[in-house]
Protein backbone atom coordinates (compact mmCIF):
# COMPACT_ATOMS: atom_id res chain seq x y z
CA UNK A 1 0.00 0.00 0.00
CA UNK A 2 1.17 3.74 -1.35
CA UNK A 3 2.09 5.99 1.85
CA UNK A 4 1.28 9.96 1.44
CA UNK A 5 4.96 10.17 0.89
CA UNK A 6 5.80 7.56 -1.26
CA UNK A 7 2.96 9.20 -3.77
CA UNK A 8 4.76 12.83 -2.83
CA UNK A 9 7.97 11.01 -4.01
CA UNK A 10 6.15 10.04 -7.28
CA UNK A 11 4.95 13.40 -7.87
CA UNK A 12 8.41 14.99 -7.85
CA UNK A 13 9.62 12.76 -11.00
CA UNK A 14 9.18 14.30 -14.20
CA UNK A 15 7.94 11.51 -15.81
CA UNK A 16 4.90 10.95 -13.60
CA UNK A 17 3.80 14.36 -12.90
CA UNK A 18 0.95 14.35 -14.44
CA UNK A 19 -0.86 11.56 -13.31
CA UNK A 20 -3.63 11.67 -10.47
CA UNK A 21 -3.08 10.19 -7.28
CA UNK A 22 -5.10 7.34 -8.40
CA UNK A 23 -2.84 6.46 -11.10
CA UNK A 24 0.14 6.67 -8.81
CA UNK A 25 -1.70 4.71 -5.82
CA UNK A 26 -1.90 1.93 -8.95
CA UNK A 27 1.80 2.28 -10.26
CA UNK A 28 3.28 1.90 -6.42
CA UNK A 29 2.68 -1.90 -6.11
CA UNK A 30 4.74 -2.63 -9.82
CA UNK A 31 7.70 -0.77 -8.08
CA UNK A 32 10.64 -2.55 -6.63
CA UNK A 33 12.59 -1.06 -4.14
CA UNK A 34 16.66 -1.11 -4.65
CA UNK A 35 19.57 -0.01 -2.44
CA UNK A 36 22.87 0.72 -3.41
CA UNK A 37 26.40 0.75 -1.63
CA UNK A 38 28.28 3.95 -2.54
CA UNK A 39 30.41 2.64 -5.59
CA UNK A 40 28.21 -0.72 -6.57
CA UNK A 41 27.56 -1.04 -9.65
CA UNK A 42 23.95 -1.49 -10.60
CA UNK A 43 24.87 -2.65 -14.22
CA UNK A 44 27.45 -1.98 -17.17
CA UNK A 45 27.23 -0.76 -20.72
CA UNK A 46 25.59 -3.40 -22.57
CA UNK A 47 24.26 -5.68 -20.29
CA UNK A 48 20.67 -6.56 -20.89
CA UNK A 49 18.32 -4.89 -19.18
CA UNK A 50 14.41 -5.13 -18.45
CA UNK A 51 13.61 -2.16 -15.76
CA UNK A 52 13.68 1.55 -15.63
CA UNK A 53 14.41 3.63 -12.28
CA UNK A 54 13.52 6.25 -10.17
CA UNK A 55 16.38 7.79 -8.03
CA UNK A 56 14.57 8.02 -4.33
CA UNK A 57 17.10 9.39 -2.34
CA UNK A 58 20.94 9.42 -3.46
CA UNK A 59 23.03 10.20 -6.51
CA UNK A 60 24.02 7.86 -9.40
CA UNK A 61 26.96 8.54 -11.75
CA UNK A 62 26.37 7.89 -15.46
CA UNK A 63 29.73 6.80 -17.64
CA UNK A 64 30.53 5.41 -20.96
CA UNK A 65 33.58 3.59 -22.31
CA UNK A 66 35.49 6.39 -24.25
CA UNK A 67 39.08 4.16 -24.93
CA UNK A 68 38.78 0.14 -24.30
CA UNK A 69 38.95 0.14 -20.56
CA UNK A 70 38.48 4.01 -20.06
CA UNK A 71 34.82 5.18 -18.72
CA UNK A 72 33.92 8.63 -18.55
CA UNK A 73 31.09 9.86 -16.43
CA UNK A 74 28.40 11.50 -18.29
CA UNK A 75 26.20 13.33 -15.68
CA UNK A 76 25.38 12.95 -11.92
CA UNK A 77 21.76 12.26 -11.42
CA UNK A 78 20.34 12.73 -8.11
CA UNK A 79 16.64 12.18 -6.55
CA UNK A 80 13.62 12.82 -9.02
CA UNK A 81 15.55 11.39 -12.13
CA UNK A 82 15.44 8.44 -13.95
CA UNK A 83 17.64 6.48 -16.24
CA UNK A 84 17.29 3.16 -17.94
CA UNK A 85 14.35 3.86 -19.45
CA UNK A 86 15.83 2.89 -23.15
CA UNK A 87 15.75 -0.80 -21.92
CA UNK A 88 12.57 -0.43 -21.81
CA UNK A 89 10.99 1.56 -24.59
CA UNK A 90 13.86 0.37 -27.10
CA UNK A 91 13.95 -2.56 -29.22
CA UNK A 92 17.08 -4.01 -27.84
CA UNK A 93 16.39 -4.45 -24.36
CA UNK A 94 20.55 -3.32 -23.54
CA UNK A 95 22.08 -1.23 -21.02
CA UNK A 96 23.69 2.16 -22.90
CA UNK A 97 25.62 3.31 -19.91
CA UNK A 98 26.95 1.98 -16.88
CA UNK A 99 25.32 3.06 -13.51
CA UNK A 100 27.06 3.53 -10.15
CA UNK A 101 26.18 4.55 -7.14
CA UNK A 102 28.04 7.82 -6.19
CA UNK A 103 26.51 7.69 -2.02
CA UNK A 104 24.02 5.43 -0.79
CA UNK A 105 21.55 5.21 -3.04
CA UNK A 106 17.61 4.18 -3.12
CA UNK A 107 16.18 3.20 -6.19
CA UNK A 108 12.41 2.26 -7.56
CA UNK A 109 12.88 0.13 -10.37
CA UNK A 110 9.89 -0.59 -12.96
CA UNK A 111 9.84 -3.35 -15.51
CA UNK A 112 9.04 -3.21 -19.16
CA UNK A 113 5.84 -6.03 -18.14
CA UNK A 114 4.63 -3.17 -15.79
CA UNK A 115 5.33 -0.18 -17.95
CA UNK A 116 3.46 -1.97 -20.89
CA UNK A 117 0.47 -2.99 -18.62
CA UNK A 118 0.45 0.85 -16.93
CA UNK A 119 -0.22 2.50 -20.17
CA UNK A 120 -2.59 -0.54 -21.30
CA UNK A 121 -5.03 0.35 -17.95
CA UNK A 122 -4.61 3.95 -18.58
CA UNK A 123 -4.81 4.73 -22.28
CA UNK A 124 -6.10 8.20 -21.95
CA UNK A 125 -2.81 9.08 -20.08
CA UNK A 126 -0.34 7.21 -21.93
CA UNK A 127 -0.12 10.58 -24.41
CA UNK A 128 1.12 12.87 -21.51
CA UNK A 129 3.21 9.64 -20.39
CA UNK A 130 4.82 9.41 -23.61
CA UNK A 131 5.01 13.17 -24.42
CA UNK A 132 7.25 13.44 -21.00
CA UNK A 133 9.11 10.92 -21.94
CA UNK A 134 9.84 12.35 -25.11
CA UNK A 135 11.11 16.03 -23.13
CA UNK A 136 13.64 13.74 -21.39
CA UNK A 137 15.20 12.38 -23.83
CA UNK A 138 15.30 15.45 -25.59
CA UNK A 139 16.88 17.08 -22.70
CA UNK A 140 19.52 14.13 -22.66
CA UNK A 141 19.71 15.05 -26.33
CA UNK A 142 20.92 18.16 -26.09
CA UNK A 143 23.41 17.15 -23.04
CA UNK A 144 25.23 14.83 -25.27
CA UNK A 145 25.17 17.23 -28.58
CA UNK A 146 26.64 19.83 -25.97
CA UNK A 147 29.27 17.41 -25.07
CA UNK A 148 30.54 16.34 -28.88
CA UNK A 149 30.61 20.03 -29.03
CA UNK A 150 33.00 20.68 -26.31
CA UNK A 151 34.71 17.43 -27.41
CA UNK A 152 35.09 18.30 -31.09
CA UNK A 153 36.59 21.56 -30.13
CA UNK A 154 39.24 20.01 -27.53
CA UNK A 155 40.04 17.73 -30.24
CA UNK A 156 40.43 20.58 -32.68
CA UNK A 157 42.71 22.77 -30.19
CA UNK A 158 44.74 19.51 -29.67
CA UNK A 159 45.87 19.10 -32.59
CA UNK A 160 46.40 22.65 -33.50
CA UNK A 161 43.50 22.42 -36.21
CA UNK A 162 41.42 25.14 -34.47
CA UNK A 163 44.57 27.46 -34.73
CA UNK A 164 44.87 26.87 -38.51
CA UNK A 165 40.71 27.19 -38.53
CA UNK A 166 40.97 30.53 -37.23
CA UNK A 167 43.69 32.00 -39.21
CA UNK A 168 41.83 30.83 -42.49
CA UNK A 169 38.88 32.74 -41.75
CA UNK A 170 35.56 32.35 -42.26
CA UNK A 171 34.16 30.20 -45.36
CA UNK A 172 33.72 31.34 -48.53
Amino acid sequence: MAKPADIAFLRQVDLLRDLDEEQLTALWPRLRERRLRKGEVLFREGDPGEEMFFIRTGAILVSKKVSGRVEQILSRLEPGAIFGEMSVFGDEPKRTATIQADVETQLLALDRVSVSEFIDANPRDAARFFQEMVRVLIRRLDAASDLVREVTRWGLEATGLDAERKSAGPPA
